[in-house]
């Protein structure tokens, strides 16, 4: 299914691991209405896009740089598969 990523942080302080909190919502690309807003920090985040979609690293380097300014992050069109969705707690009807 192809989604929409929108990020804000979710906390002003990043962690002594320097993650960052963020709150990552989940929107259908097709435009329907379907948002999902799930809790996670932004190393979970890009090891999940890393390992389970097929984004070029330039793209996610640009992302993860995104992640750490105030305005947050957004990825349009990403293809995730109905297994990754279902782990992060999105059902498809």
């Amino acid at each position: 299914m192809r989604v929409n990523l929108i990020t804000r942080r979710s906390d002003d302080c990043e962690s002594s691991a320097g993650t960052i909190p963020i709150a990552l919502t989940i929107r259908p690309a097709c435009g329907l209405p379907g948002d999902y807003e799930y809790a996670t920090d932004s190393r979970a985040l890009l090891r999940l896009l890393r390992g389970r979609t097929d984004l070029q690293d330039s793209i996610l380097q640009h992302f993860e740089a995104a992640l750490r300014t105030p305005v947050g992050a957004r990825l349009l069109g990403v293809d995730l598969s109905e297994s990754v969705l279902t782990e992060i707690g999105y059902f498809i009807d």
